[in-house]
């Protein structure tokens, strides 16, 4: 019995390290309020020689569209509720058919880590949002991302929030 409390007691220690949080109060946004899927037409151009940006446009509209509003549920995978690295994981294997780990921290791993000024839609973007606590979203365009947000559920969010400029760790490039 010790044995089976002891393992409980691990998993969930290591489940709250892996979480993906979000706290924030309205002081936090900036006065560009526009969280809207970015207009194709603004973005139409190839972004590497092996990306099919047309395709990666639609995939990412398709899922956002999809999911829109599902509210967030720490170690969620399901429409019932989803965390930010479960949505990012489905997204990449539902829409883009490529698998990448399913936490936070492992996702932070793969990739090509890229500067804020190399980013192109279908990056993931990583935050610092605690101590030991981060956050991922898919990079859309005009400074928009994706997201499963702890206080609204699959969103866009924009960069330029103050809250995530702070919080900003990294850029990872998945697809090359």
């Amino acid at each position: 019995m010790k044995i089976i409390k002891n393992i409980f007691l691990f998993l969930f220690l290591i489940f709250s390290f892996q979480a993906c949080s979000f706290k924030s109060n309205s002081s936090n946004y900036s006065t560009n309020t526009d969280k809207t899927f970015p207009n194709k037409s603004e973005y139409d151009y190839q972004l590497s020689k092996s990306i099919n940006y047309q395709k990666l446009y639609l995939s990412l509209n398709k899922q956002y569209n999809s999911w829109k509003g599902v509210r967030y549920k720490y170690g969620g995978n399901t429409k019932k509720g989803i965390d930010c690295s479960a949505f990012v994981q489905r997204t990449f294997k539902d829409r883009l058919n490529i698998n990448i780990p399913r936490t936070t921290a492992l996702q932070s791993k793969v990739g090509k880590e890229i500067s804020l000024d190399e980013l192109e839609m279908g990056d993931l973007i990583f935050f610092k949002t605690g101590w030991n606590s981060r956050h991922v979203g898919i990079y859309l365009e005009g400074g928009k991302f994706l997201h499963a947000s702890t206080k609204r559920g699959v969103t866009i969010s924009r960069l330029d929030n103050n809250y995530y400029s702070k919080h900003f760790w990294k850029v990872k490039r998945i697809i090359y």
